[in-house]
């Protein structure tokens, strides 16, 4: 958390060169970390959510605070072995369905997070860029014996918005880092 702020403090505080619609190179560095940190910081959400361990009103927590670091509307892809389909589901509904999975025991973890495809402007002044991320899932049954495990390739649709607010009567500008869609682009054993 000291490590997210710390960015967010260092992107707001740099509003003097965010007067044009680019992103200076050295800002830049600072939003794919800030990028990088809240798709790492969903990772950790979304094990809490999925153990059978965390308790119902921490998960709700969780799920609210995961909730945040998306754009509206944004949706979570699902995949299972043995099946073409490519399920999506509103965020929120994507955690609610996580928490009530039929499995004793679940796993989630996510690794070999980078980027795919560096920011690019679109007509309305937002940029664009992708990460992504491979999620390993494991579930188990009562007795420990495993049930189901794959491994599945997501892309993460990255936004970074310029937004505005007021401190003491003053106009600041700074850039905001939401996390959009999340596809499955691959699954396997």
């Amino acid at each position: 958390m000291i490590k997210y702020t710390a960015l967010f403090a260092f992107l707001f505080l740099s509003v003097g060169a965010f007067a044009q619609s680019t992103i200076d190179p050295s800002r830049k560095q600072a939003i794919d970390s800030l990028a990088l940190e809240k798709v790492k910081d969903l990772s950790k959400y979304i094990s809490i959510i999925g153990s059978k361990d965390t308790q119902f009103s921490e998960a709700k927590r969780v799920m609210d605070r995961a909730e945040e670091l998306f754009a509206e509307d944004s949706e979570m892809g699902v995949s299972t072995l043995g099946s073409e389909e490519i399920a999506y589901f509103k965020v929120r509904a994507y955690f609610e369905r996580l928490m009530a999975l039929n499995y004793d025991k679940v796993k989630i973890k996510w690794y070999d997070i980078h980027y795919v495809s560096d920011l690019e402007q679109q007509p309305d002044g937002t940029f664009v860029g992708v990460i992504t991320v491979y999620q390993r899932f494991e579930g188990t049954s009562k007795d420990g014996s495993l049930n189901y495990k794959d491994t599945t390739k997501k892309d993460i649709t990255i936004f970074v918005k310029k937004k505005e607010t007021q401190i003491a009567g003053r106009v600041i500008e700074f850039w905001d880092v939401l996390l959009g869609d999340i596809r499955v682009t691959e699954t396997s054993a």
